[in-house]
C-alpha cells in the first residue's frame, strides 16, 4: 500500500517526538488506558491525551471504549501497524528512558494479573466443578491445533474470549488476533494471561457477540469456545460470526453435546443443554457455511452425569481469489486446512 508524500510527512511528524515514540513502544506491547500511560510516562493526563490525539489523527493508533474506560492500541490497518513496528524496532531497549518505561509497564501488568487472580479465586469452585465433568481442556486444544493446521494466516477473532486461551495457543499462526467478551472481569483475566504469555499480536475488547465491534469480511478464523450454551439465540450468533469471515474463512465452535444436567441451567446460567450435529449443521447451512468436520470428546470414567465436548468446523463457501499485490502472506491463498 502506497501513500502520498504529504501523508507520509504528516505521519512522520506525528511519531517524531520523544513522548509519542515512547507511547508507540508501549502500545506495541499491548493495549493501555490513558491512566496506564499517565502512570508509566509520569506526565499529566491532558498532556498524554494530546499526544494520543495526534497519534490517532495520524492513523498510527486506534481507540475503543470499554465501559467508562478507553483503551488505546496500535492501528488495525496492516500498513500502519507494520510502519509502527519497523519504527519501534529501531529503538534501543537499553535506552535509560525506555528501560524505565518498560519497568513501569511491567508494574501495570502485574496489577492486572493481581486483579485477574482475585477474580479467578472467587469463581474457581464453580469453574472447577464444570471442568470435572468433561475431558481435560488440553485434549480439546490439541485437536483444535491439529484441525487448524500449521499454515500462517492473517487474522483471528475469538468471540466470547473468556480467559483468552485460544488467542494464546493460536498466536504463532496469526498476524492479528482480536478477542471479544462482555465481561470486564474476564477481559482483565485475558489481558493478564496474554501479557504473561508474551502475546503482543492480540488484543481483547468489550463487546456483544451479536454486535461485535469489528469489521465484517475480515477474519480467516473465527472461534466460539464454550459460549453458545449461554446464548438465547445461538443461530443468530453463528450467522453473525459467518458474516465476519473472509471468503474461504473458517468458523470453529466448541461446546457440549446434548445432555440432561439441569443444574447447569439452574446454577450456572446455561441457556441450552448442549447441541446436536444436526442443529449445528442446519445453522451453518443458514449462515452460508459448509460443515467440514465434527469431532467428539467423551468424558472419562463412563459416568452418565458427565459432559461430552463437541468440536464443529465450518467454512465460508465463497472462493478466495489471490491478489499477491495486496496480500503480504501468500500462504493465505492455500486451503487453510492444509499443513505445511
Amino acid at each position: 500500500m502506497h501513500v502520498t508524500l504529504d501523508t507520509m510527512v504528516d505521519t512522520l511528524k506525528a511519531a517524531a517526538e520523544s513522548s509519542r515514540l515512547r507511547i508507540l513502544v508501549l502500545l506495541s506491547r499491548g493495549d493501555l488506558t490513558v491512566s496506564d500511560l499517565t502512570e508509566i510516562l509520569g506526565q499529566s493526563q491532558p498532556r498524554v491525551s494530546r499526544h494520543l490525539k495526534l497519534l490517532l489523527d495520524a492513523g498510527l493508533i486506534g481507540r475503543y471504549q470499554e465501559g467508562s474506560w478507553a483503551f488505546f492500541r496500535l492501528s488495525d490497518t496492516d500498513s500502519s501497524r507494520a510502519f509502527v513496528q519497523r519504527l519501534v524496532s529501531g529503538v534501543r531497549e537499553a535506552d535509560p528512558q525506555v528501560v524505565r518505561d518498560l519497568e513501569r509497564l511491567a508494574a501495570v501488568k502485574r496489577k492486572r494479573q493481581d486483579r485477574a487472580a482475585e477474580y479467578f479465586s472467587e469463581n474457581a469452585a464453580s469453574w472447577d466443578r464444570i471442568r470435572s465433568l468433561h475431558v481435560p481442556d488440553r485434549a480439546v486444544e490439541a485437536a483444535l491445533l491439529k484441525l487448524v493446521g500449521k499454515r500462517p494466516f492473517q487474522s483471528m477473532l475469538d468471540l466470547g474470549t473468556g480467559t483468552g486461551r485460544l488467542l494464546e495457543i493460536f498466536a504463532p499462526l496469526y498476524r492479528r488476533g482480536v478477542g471479544i467478551d462482555m465481561s470486564r472481569e474476564m477481559l482483565t483475566v485475558a489481558r493478564a494471561n496474554l501479557d504473561r504469555a508474551g502475546v503482543a499480536n492480540a488484543q481483547v475488547r468489550q463487546g456483544d457477540i451479536f454486535l461485535p465491534p469489528v469489521e465484517r469480511n475480515a477474519f480467516d478464523l473465527v472461534t466460539i469456545h464454550q459460549v453458545l450454551h449461554y446464548l438465547d439465540d445461538p443461530a443468530r450468533a453463528i450467522g453473525e460470526a459467518a458474516r465476519l469471515l473472509r471468503p474461504a474463512g473458517r468458523l470453529v465452535i466448541v461446546d457440549f453435546a446434548p445432555h440432561n444436567l439441569e443444574f447447569l441451567r439452574d446454577q450456572h446460567a446455561h441457556m441450552r443443554l448442549g447441541f446436536s450435529d444436526r442443529q449445528i449443521a442446519d445453522w451453518f447451512e443458514e449462515a452460508g457455511l459448509d460443515l467440514e468436520d465434527s469431532q467428539e470428546f467423551e468424558p472419562r470414567g463412563g459416568n452418565e452425569a458427565r459432559l461430552t465436548v463437541k468440536l464443529w468446523l465450518g467454512r465460508d463457501r465463497r472462493l478466495l481469489i489471490a491478489d499477491p499485490s495486496n496480500d503480504p502472506l501468500p500462504a493465505k491463498t492455500y486451503p487453510m486446512g492444509e499443513t505445511a
